[in-house]
Order: C-alpha cells, then sequence, then structure tokens
C-alpha cells in the first residue's frame, strides 16, 4: 500500500529557507508558549539566503517587445482567504502592476480602492456553472504557461493576442474547514473542491522560472520585497514553486480521504493513500545526540478534535525533546484509558508507577511509591484537572525512598489546570514541561515505520468492559480479585511484551517488561512488588508457553492471588492444573496485548 508523507508547505518552508542547516536546528512549535515562527512561515527569509540575481530580465521584456507581445507588468489574483488582500493590492499597484481577479477577489480589492481587471474582460467570455468555470481559458493559462524564452511560444501568444502574468496569487476553497466543521451534505463537499485554483498554481508552479507563484498570504512581504528589487533570483521562485505544488498536493490528500470514506464506509484500508504532516518544530536531536529530528502533526481529517499529544498546549518548560514525545505520548494513552481519578507514570515509554482512587493526591503517592526509582526523572500524567493542593504534593513531594529528595520530573501532563494550580506548578522547575492534553481519540489509524515500508493498524481500543474474563480454574476468583485482574490487565496494555504486571486494590505493585523471556519479566515484576504481591493480581500480555517449573508455578509459589492471561495455548491445560495444585484462581480473557 503506497504511503506518501507529504511536509506541509506553510511550515517545512522555514527550514528550507534557512539553507536546511546540517547542525540541530532550534525548534519551536505550537507547544511553546511564545512561537519563534508563525503556523504559516513566510518566505522572506529566503530572499537572504538566496543567490545572487540573475539579468535575465531584460532580455525577456526586450523579446517579448520584438515579437509584439503585450508588454505590461501582469498580476492573477484569485483568493478564498482574502487576509491582507489590500496590502497585496496596493503594494503591486504601487510598483505597476496590472491586477487581473475573479469574482469576489476583484470586488474585494475594488473595495479596497485598487484598480483591477476582472477575468472574463480578458476572456471575453462570462463566468458559468455556477462559477465552476472562470479562469479554465487559453487567455488565462497561455500568459501562465507561455515559455519566455521561446520565440515560439512568445508568437504564439502574440498570435492570439494573449498577455503574460508575472505573478500568480491563489489560494483554494476551503475544502478542509467546511468538511471538518461539522455535518456537511456530500453535495455541498463536492462543491467545495476547487478545479480552477489547484490548475492555475500548478501551471504557475511548473512555469516557475517566468512566474512567481504565491499560496500563502505570509508571503505577500518578501513577494513585494522581490519585486521591488527587479530580481531573477531562481531560488527564490524554486522555494516558492516547491510550497505551491505541497499546498496544491496536502489539498488534494484531503479531497481523497473525504471521497474515500464517503464511498467506502467501513473500510480502513484503502489501496492507496496519502498522509499530509505539518512540520510543528525542529529538534534539538532525535532518540541520540548525534541524530538530527522534527516533530510534525498529521493533518489527515480523520485526526480533526481527536487530542493527544500531538495537539497538546504546552504552559511552561524547557523544549520537548523527541524522547519526551515518546514518554509523554505513552503516559497520556495510558491514563486516558481510566475513568476513575488517575495518576500514571512513565519512564523510558513504560508505566512504571499506576494508580486509582477517589482521593487523586493519594492516587499520586502510591503511583510514584510503586517504582520511585523509576520514577525519578519520569513523566507523570493525569487524568483529572490539576488544582491547587495537587500541584503542591507534586511539587514538594519528598521520594519515598530516602524521605528527604524531592521528586523531579521531565513532564507532567494533565486535561487541565486550575490558574493557582498552574502557578503553584510552574514553581517547582524553570525546565518542567507542563502539558495540557485532550483525551486521546479512538478508532484510529496507527502508522508505523519500517525501512522500505509502512504497518498500518487499528488502535487497540479495547477495555477490560470490551471483554469476557472466563474461569478456567477450580477456584473461582471473587468480586474483589476479578476487578485487580481487570486493573492489572489494563496496565499490562500498556507495557512493553513480554509484560507482566502485578497489581492489587487498583494499584500496580510491580511490572516487568521487553525482555526476551516472559519468565524474567516476571521475576522483575515480583521484585518490584515484593511482599504486597501477597494475593494480588498477576496479568501477561499473552500466553505462557509453559507451566511446570515455569512462569506459572514460580508465581504461585510467591502468593499470587489470581493470573489473567490470554489463553488459546496448547499448554492451557498446564497452567490450569497449576493453578489448582497452589488453590490460585486462572481467568482467561482471549485477548493479547502485545506492545512492541
Amino acid at each position: 500500500m503506497p504511503l506518501h508523507l507529504l511536509s506541509s508547505p506553510a511550515a517545512a518552508a522555514a527550514k528550507l529557507a534557512a539553507g536546511l542547516r546540517a547542525a540541530p536546528l532550534r525548534r519551536c512549535h505550537s507547544f511553546a508558549p511564545a512561537p519563534r515562527h508563525p503556523d504559516r512561515v513566510s518566505l522572506a527569509t529566503s530572499l537572504s539566503a538566496a543567490a545572487a540575481a540573475r539579468s535575465a530580465g531584460p532580455a525577456v521584456a526586450a523579446a517579448q517587445t520584438k515579437l509584439g507581445v503585450p508588454g505590461k507588468k501582469q498580476v492573477l489574483i484569485s483568493l478564498s482567504d482574502k487576509t491582507d488582500l489590500a496590502y497585496l493590492g496596493n503594494g503591486l499597484q504601487g510598483l505597476g502592476y496590472s491586477i487581473i481577479s475573479t469574482g469576489g477577489t476583484a470586488t474585494s480589492l475594488e473595495a479596497a480602492g485598487v484598480g483591477v481587471t476582472k477575468v472574463e474582460e480578458v476572456t471575453n467570455f462570462p463566468e458559468m456553472l455556477d462559477g465552476r468555470v472562470k479562469t479554465l481559458h487559453p487567455s488565462i493559462h497561455g500568459g501562465i504557461l507561455a515559455r519566455r524564452d521561446q520565440e515560439h511560444h512568445l508568437k504564439a501568444l502574440k498570435d492570439h493576442g494573449i498577455g503574460t502574468f508575472d505573478v500568480v496569487v491563489v489560494n483554494l476553497y476551503p475544502f478542509y474547514d467546511k468538511v471538518t466543521s461539522g455535518t456537511i451534505s456530500f453535495e455541498d463537499g463536492i462543491e467545495n473542491i476547487d478545479i480552477g485554483g489547484p490548475t492555475m498554481i500548478r501551471a504557475a508552479a511548473k512555469n516557475h522560472k517566468d512566474v512567481l507563484v504565491v499560496v500563502d498570504h505570509n508571503d505577500y512581504p518578501a513577494l513585494l520585497e522581490y519585486l521591488k528589487g527587479n530580481q531573477e533570483d531562481q531560488q527564490f521562485r524554486k522555494m516558492l514553486a516547491w510550497k505551491a505544488f505541497q499546498h496544491v498536493a496536502s489539498y488534494d490528500a484531503a479531497v481523497s480521504e473525504w471521497l474515500w470514506k464517503q464511498s467506502n464506509k467501513g473500510e480502513m484500508f484503502p489501496p492507496n493513500f496519502t498522509v499530509p504532516l505539518e512540520l510543528k518544530s525542529t529538534l534539538r536531536y532525535g532518540e541520540n545526540p548525534h541524530q538530527n529530528a522534527a516533530f510534525y502533526a498529521d493533518k489527515s481529517l480523520s485526526l480533526v478534535g481527536a487530542g493527544g499529544i500531538a495537539t497538546a498546549i504546552q504552559h511552561h518548560g524547557k523544549e520537548m525533546s523527541y524522547n519526551n514525545y515518546l514518554d509523554a505520548d505513552a503516559a497520556w494513552n495510558c491514563v486516558s484509558e481510566f475513568d476513575s481519578p488517575t495518576c500514571v507514570v512513565v519512564k523510558h515509554t513504560n508505566p512504571c508507577g499506576v494508580a486509582s482512587r477517589q482521593d487523586i493526591l493519594e492516587a499520586y503517592r502510591l503511583a510514584v511509591k510503586g517504582d520511585p526509582v523509576s520514577a525519578f526523572g519520569g513523566i507523570v500524567a493525569f487524568n483529572t484537572t490539576i488544582d491547587e493542593d495537587l500541584a503542591r504534593e507534586i511539587r514538594e513531594f519528598r521520594s519515598p525512598t530516602d524521605g528527604q529528595t524531592r521528586m523531579f520530573y521531565e513532564i507532567v501532563v494533565a486535561p487541565g489546570y486550575t490558574e493557582k494550580g498552574l502557578e503553584i506548578l510552574q514553581g517547582k522547575s524553570k525546565t518542567l514541561r507542563i502539558l495540557e492534553a485532550k483525551i486521546s481519540g479512538k478508532g484510529m489509524l496507527s502508522l508505523r515505520q519500517v525501512n522500505g515500508g509502512w504497518l498500518a493498524q487499528e488502535s487497540d481500543d479495547l477495555t477490560p468492559e470490551d471483554i469476557t474474563f472466563t474461569s478456567g480454574s477450580e477456584r473461582a476468583p471473587q468480586d474483589n480479585e476479578l476487578a485487580d485482574a481487570k486493573f492489572a490487565w489494563l496496565c499490562a496494555k500498556h507495557v512493553k511484551s513480554n509484560a507482566i504486571v502485578i497489581a492489587k486494590n487498583n494499584c500496580m505493585l510491580g511490572m516487568g517488561s521487553g525482555q526476551p523471556n516472559r519468565r524474567e519479566s516476571l521475576r522483575i515484576a515480583f521484585r518490584k512488588a515484593g511482599e504486597e504481591a501477597k494475593g494480588a493480581a498477576l496479568a501477561s500480555d499473552a500466553f505462557f508457553p509453559f507451566a511446570w517449573n515455569d512462569a506459572v508455578e514460580e508465581a504461585c509459589q510467591n502468593g499470587i492471588g489470581i493470573i489473567a492471561q490470554p489463553g488459546g495455548s496448547i499448554r492451557d491445560e498446564d497452567a490450569v492444573a497449576c493453578c489448582n495444585k497452589y488453590g490460585v484462581s486462572l481467568v482467561f480473557t482471549g485477548v493479547r496485548h502485545f506492545k512492541h
């Protein structure tokens, strides 16, 4: 399934305009309290970074004059988003450009006192088909696509009385906003698909050697400065052309995604699809200091309003790093699973402490207590608003290991903060990253890269309420044991395979993860849980391959009260016999939770 990753034209221009520096870039993005660049990036900086101007302009003008092609400087403007239109129109008019425009754009220019010629006066053909046909005409596209260094192109323009366009300024119908603003009929969606706009943009971008194409109002100042200098810098033209093609590509990606969902309801995996990505920030480095990295937001229609770390707001602290994003995402995904007030502590993408209590302060203390060594320098996440009391507890809490060391965290993430709570938490550390995130949506498509391709799957949205815990042992579990098993199972869902979680009374006591064999993970979990493992629940993300002299028996010998595992193995009978021997309850979930 081909998967095309498209960087947003607005954001990635910042990196290109700066000359694609090889050294790690200073980064800023929508998390930052004071972003260093706007969401839609101007190309103004490319003027200073571009190559020296060429002197092709006079030669082209001479050729046009020789062939009798109308030589006046012309700009074509057709905009849905009319931000800064008056500024642009007045600036172009002041530079001696004649402006050709369409419908509403022409009306807005006239209202701003800018002289304008309407497209139908150039084409000698009225707008028709409810505006579907306005600019699709040789008098427009001939003037855009003609190569000024080809005499036969210029002769053709002369023969047909067509003038050239030096600048094309176009943006598109707001399809993305329309189809994500709420319920919209299929017919309305179709009518918001732009045809003439992309055609003009692509034509101008193809002929960028002779035509400047602008799709972003943030680039108007750079355009005017460029035109004032009578420059012929091809690097600047190429930059605008790249941005134009990227703009259209992202637009088409949204249309394609929407049409697929309209025509193939229920089918998650199309034969081809495109993922539009928008650069939010360059990062100091990647997973390791020798790797350059960046953070992109997925602009797919399906993710509008979906929440998650990618759309979180950063209220305070140091810049986010590559690993910060991974850890924050893991913590937030885990804590979002729970309905009761819950705290989750994550270290290296694994939850090392989880606790649910009606008193969120108690949940926080228990979560840290689960593994205070790992919790130090970790990420702490809450599914409740952080108020003054909780903020003060987070700021002042001492490590359970010595009762003296104040706990240090990289990130705190929650769905909201009171004004006082945020103020107190900001006083904990200048570097503490404080994030506010929306609960992650369900039913998302999960993508993961492998060399040369991508894996796609449905997100793992199952909760204990979605499955049946079937008793497989002679001793049926008591209600409190089954509740512990469900809590442990939900925690294990977010622990790396081979995952073992020991839990009791809505609190994770110990976990083992990422080991080549499940028995080693089990021993790590018991070592962390200690004596509290007596009578607790143990959940495994997959079946135990053996029973006697292996993990199941070892768990039973350590006093575990109930074991929850998927079942479905030829060794299930061995596990049942082992649990019956020790009087331990065994429940089968029927669901595996591998997490690589």
